[in-house]
């Protein structure tokens, strides 16, 4: 018997396994990255607390075409101020399950220019 299973779904189980190894704690937390085809988002948590420290998107910075790479090197460079204003200089970097490449890596980029460190 053939499973159908469809992309998403198996990035989701890509992103299941990798959280298995990458947790946030309070003093170096999670830079978490989500991505669709209209917009891109990511948010740095806290995950023995459970709690979102700081986030930041391409809806949240009313970005015309929030689904380029431009895009997500101004949402890179959000989420670093963001993490400087309060004071979180190291995250560990979550792609949950999406490739490195594209979009989540000029994120990743943007964000180590800004100052984080991963």
């Amino acid at each position: 018997m053939i499973k159908l299973i469809d992309k998403n779904a198996i990035r989701v189980h890509r992103h299941k396994r990798i959280r298995n190894y990458i947790s946030g704690t309070t003093s170096r937390p999670r830079l978490c990255v989500f991505r669709s085809n209209k917009h891109i988002s990511c948010q740095v948590i806290d995950d023995t607390k459970g709690v979102t420290l700081a986030s930041a998107s391409s809806v949240a910075l009313k970005l015309v075409n929030g689904g380029n790479v431009e895009a997500a090197k101004q949402v890179g460079t959000a989420i670093a101020e963001a993490c400087k204003a309060k004071k979180i200089k190291e995250v560990v970097f979550d792609r949950s399950g999406y490739l490195y490449h594209g979009r989540v890596q000029a994120l990743a980029d943007a964000a180590r220019e800004a100052g984080l460190k991963f």
